[in-house]
């Protein structure tokens, strides 16, 4: 039984400890923003929030998370109103889509830790694939978010 806290609501599971925390979320839990892609980390569309930082779901056994904190895209704002969600919406960001719940959590997890972000500071925190190659509007969506942010970097 692995217990933890998603969305900050505690959960218990019972799963084999190596079952990844992607299959976790979308098939034990019904969180199903956090996307499948690669399966190897190297992609980034399963992104989710632990304790804060982000990290690939699919290759995380659920038994690194026990006792921790995981926010989903689903968690990230009940309605749509983070402002990485907001920014992503109002630059038209995504093309197809996919990747983008990832793109957002890492975004949101590099503003939280850096409220001005340069771009090189943002090319090495996006570490994310897009296929469709929105990089151009992933950077300004950020740079969006960080000019109307306060405080330092």
């Amino acid at each position: 039984m692995a217990k933890f806290e998603v969305n900050g609501r505690p959960v218990a599971v019972d799963v084999e400890d190596d079952m990844p925390l992607l299959w976790v979320l979308r098939d034990e839990l019904g969180l199903t923003g956090s996307k499948y892609a690669c399966g190897i980390a190297a992609c980034g569309a399963c992104t989710v929030h632990l304790d804060g930082e982000p990290v690939r779901s699919c290759a995380l056994p659920v038994s690194a998370v026990e006792g921790r904190r995981i926010t989903t895209i689903e968690g990230l704002s009940a309605d749509g109103a983070h402002p990485v969600q907001k920014a992503w919406i109002d630059l038209q960001v995504p093309q197809c889509g996919y990747c983008q719940s990832g793109q957002i959590m890492a975004a949101a997890a590099l503003l939280e830790r850096q409220k001005h972000p340069t771009d090189a500071e943002i090319d090495a925190a996006m570490s994310n694939l897009c296929r469709c190659g929105t990089y151009p509007r992933i950077r300004a969506a950020i740079h969006s978010v960080a000019a109307t942010a306060k405080g330092g970097r």
